[in-house]
């Protein structure tokens, strides 16, 4: 199954090209959908690309749901329950 994972814009980077901090990890992905996305926004994060620009409140909600699921979090993103 795969999901889009809120996550944070850290960096801005060249080529639309954004480095994201989801749950302690970091990933670089496009923002060629998101092109309004901004650094410190929260973006939903899919194979490599944000796909929306979403709010902190619900970013926040959606990690605490995620938390609650830490095999899938794992296997999504690659970050082991510790990190959490």
């Amino acid at each position: 199954m795969c999901l889009a994972i809120p996550a944070q814009i850290t960096e801005v980077k060249d080529g639309n090209m954004v480095e994201v901090t989801v749950m302690g990890a970091t990933r670089e992905v496009s923002i060629d959908l998101t092109p309004q996305a901004t650094l410190g926004d929260f973006v939903l994060a899919h194979a490599g690309f944000a796909i929306e620009v979403v709010d902190p409140q619900f970013a926040e909600d959606t990690l605490e749901l995620v938390r609650q699921f830490p095999d899938m979090v794992e296997e999504e993103i690659g970050i082991t329950e510790q990190a959490m």
